[in-house]
């Protein structure tokens, strides 16, 4: 199985790093290295530069048309040189939007029916949190399974990339039941380990038995981990996949709003914040708009 990936670039180290990420999770797929050029359509130095040379306002847009252009053009060579090194088969895919950026990056990977999205987690745009804006809003509104790439990763972690488990965080419902699918179908040569963490409540079911013999479930309780105090579920999926050394951490969403938002249960969001792993978060197609 070739698999098809969208992945969001803009030059950036983290930008490169999730390629190189990717292409050891998923080694010799196809990759659309995607360059959003939005508005203004060419950085704050070309536009220094322009706006010195220019006659009138027309001439001003018109060369920010162009070196914009030029400029795009080139970073977006500059991500298929790095993907193809790293042995992807890549093909550059400049997209003008003025669309949000992270809206444009789902669009693009519902047109060319992608398998996966891949984006650095802290946005495309170089934001100082956590998870940044852009790649907060490709998990929140594409219907393709999302890779979110932390950076930087250290040295076991990144070594657990290329042959490294898969952990996917189990709880029975609908939601893990997609992520476990997705992750099989993903990663075919990977031992999947399904986590489900200790609730006073409830125990949840058993994921069904791979006929290959690679599904493992593991049950954990809320404190264990690495010195970590109890601090619920996600913390408990996060120190379970360091545990494991896994490559990645698969979640399940809960489905999608009304305005057609993924809706992010806590234990989702909860793991992309904290996990120093590659996190996947795979979209429930089987709740309807409005659940």
């Amino acid at each position: 199985m070739t698999i098809r990936a969208v992945l969001g670039y803009d030059g950036s180290p983290a930008a490169a790093g999730a390629i190189e990420a990717g292409a050891q999770l998923f080694p010799g797929s196809r990759a659309w290295i995607t360059y959003l050029w939005v508005p203004p359509f060419a950085s704050e130095q070309i536009r220094r530069r322009l706006w010195a040379q220019a006659r009138n306002i027309d001439d001003l847009i018109a060369a920010e048309d162009r070196e914009g252009e030029r400029e795009a053009r080139r970073i977006t060579a500059m991500g298929v040189t790095l993907a193809e090194a790293a042995g992807w088969e890549a093909t550059p895919l400049l997209e003008r939007t003025y669309a949000a950026e992270g809206t444009a990056i789902a669009q693009t990977a519902e047109r060319g029916d992608a398998d996966l999205v891949v984006v650095a987690a802290r946005g495309l745009g170089g934001t100082a949190s956590v998870l940044g804006s852009v790649s907060d809003m490709v998990v929140h509104y594409c219907s393709r399974p999302v890779l979110v790439v932390p950076q930087p990763l250290l040295s076991e972690e990144y070594d657990a990339l290329s042959d490294g488990p898969v952990v996917v965080g189990w709880d029975g419902s609908e939601s893990a039941k997609a992520a476990l699918q997705t992750a099989e179908r993903l990663f075919p040569d990977r031992r999947i380990v399904a986590v489900s963490v200790d609730e006073a409540t409830k125990v949840p079911a058993q994921p069904g038995a791979d006929s290959n013999g690679r599904l493992v479930h593991v049950h954990v309780d809320r404190g264990r981990g690495r010195g970590r105090q109890a601090r619920g579920t996600a913390s408990a999926i996060v120190a379970a996949a360091d545990e494991q050394r896994a490559a990645a951490v698969v979640v399940g969403s809960r489905g999608r709003s009304a305005v057609r938002e993924i809706i992010l249960g806590s234990v989702a969001m909860g793991v992309l914040h904290e996990s120093h792993r590659p996190v996947m978060v795979v979209p429930n197609r089987s709740q309807p708009d409005g659940s």
